[in-house]
């Protein structure tokens, strides 16, 4: 860990000085504007790292004051960074191509204009994460699915991340969003926390108001797992909330049953070995004449023993969709989907890009979402 904070550290810094030496040369402010540009870049090397770190501090509220601005820095600098890169990019063929005037000149608008376009980026990242999310309907074709289950309907809720910056309120609005829905079942996949029960049991509370047919129900993400797993467990447990940690429950709706199984996280064994993720553990008991086999695994990938298992339709979560350009086109190097309904075999895999947001409060070109998965009839070809 202590050599991991070390070069994070580091690409902090490299990139801040990055930044700088790239910039602020060919900016026209005078010595007066290059120390304070070095002051500010100064200022978000140290906030970045401090932000991510705040949770840790007992104090409060200086701690979520301190989470706030850090992670608000992080995003900010973020588009600072893949603009300056961006930028150097476009100035490479300039040098050949655009004449010492134009080149100077081309110089001189883009350094300017890269952290006026990155403060309105954040900005709009900024109102599209602290929206509530919007309800995206997704239909799933499932074969030889009978008439009770046809228009089944779950809910999917995801990666909330309560915690520093994600409150109460916030998670309030979202219940009450999800309650309007009225779906037969609710899903939570995972990383609904960034902090232990001591802290932020208060704050999840709403989720005891959750109301679905045949109930909620809940598999951890790796960040239960960073916040205390165990103690959340239990907590939810109390809110109502039905924790499947591989295992599975089977549930009757209009004289047809269908199987709601779910598995801890795909990682979960590297910090609790007694929750290493099993779909076939999951499934261990199951009866051969459910019409239907529903997967919850926090991380996509989770799909190829699921798919082997046999379920119908896997919900995940993790990715966030990306969360904000450009990263959302590195997640498929983690993960085998990024958003979206994708299929591995006679597998379903649904992955949702979140219904809250992790570190800085910015989402662009990922949109968050509740999704309302419908289950409907397969058409025949």
């Amino acid at each position: 860990m202590s050599r991991f904070i070390v070069t994070a550290l580091t690409l902090i810094l490299l990139a801040h000085v990055y930044v700088g030496l790239r910039l602020l040369p060919d900016m026209p402010i005078g010595v007066l504007g290059t120390t304070a540009g070095i002051v500010l870049l100064t200022l978000s090397c140290v906030l970045m790292p401090a932000g991510l770190m705040a949770r840790r501090m007992r104090r409060q509220p200086w701690a979520d004051r301190l989470a706030w601005i850090g992670l608000i820095t992080t995003g900010l600098f973020s588009s600072v960074f893949v603009l300056t890169l961006l930028r150097d990019l476009i100035l490479l063929p300039t040098a050949f191509l655009a004449s010492p005037e134009g080149l100077a000149t081309f110089s001189r608008d883009s350094a300017l204009a890269v952290p006026v376009l990155a403060v309105i980026v954040t900005l709009i990242g900024f109102i599209n994460a602290r929206r509530v999310a919007r309800v995206v309907d997704v239909e799933v074709p499932i074969p030889d699915l009978p008439d009770a289950l046809d228009n089944f309907t779950i809910a999917q809720i995801s990666d909330i991340h309560v915690g520093p910056t994600i409150k109460r309120g916030y998670l309030q609005a979202i219940v009450d969003r999800v309650n309007h829905v009225e779906a037969d079942v609710i899903a939570i996949t995972g990383d609904l926390v960034d902090g232990h029960v001591s802290h932020l049991a208060p704050h999840v509370e709403p989720l005891a108001e959750l109301s679905a047919r045949h109930g909620t129900y809940f598999v951890t993400g790796n960040h239960e797992y960073y916040s205390g797993v165990h103690s959340w467990v239990a907590e939810l447990e109390r809110l109502g909330i039905h924790v499947l940690l591989n295992e599975h429950v089977v549930i009757e709706h209009e004289g047809s049953s269908l199987l709601i199984a779910g598995v801890t996280d795909y990682s979960a064994h590297t910090i609790e070995p007694s929750h290493r993720s099993d779909p076939g553990a999951a499934l261990a008991g199951a009866p051969e004449t459910v019409a239907f086999r529903l997967l919850l695994a926090h991380q996509p990938r989770s799909g190829m023993a699921a798919a082997d298992a046999g379920f119908d339709l896997q919900l995940s979560g993790h990715t966030h969709g990306g969360q904000f350009l450009p990263w959302n086109f590195f997640v498929r190097f983690q993960q085998p989907f990024t958003a979206g309904l994708r299929r591995i075999d006679q597998l379903w895999v649904y992955t949702s890009r979140g219904t809250g947001y992790w570190g800085p409060p910015k989402r662009l070109g990922a949109p968050s979402e509740i999704t309302r998965i419908r289950l409907v009839k397969a058409r025949s070809r």
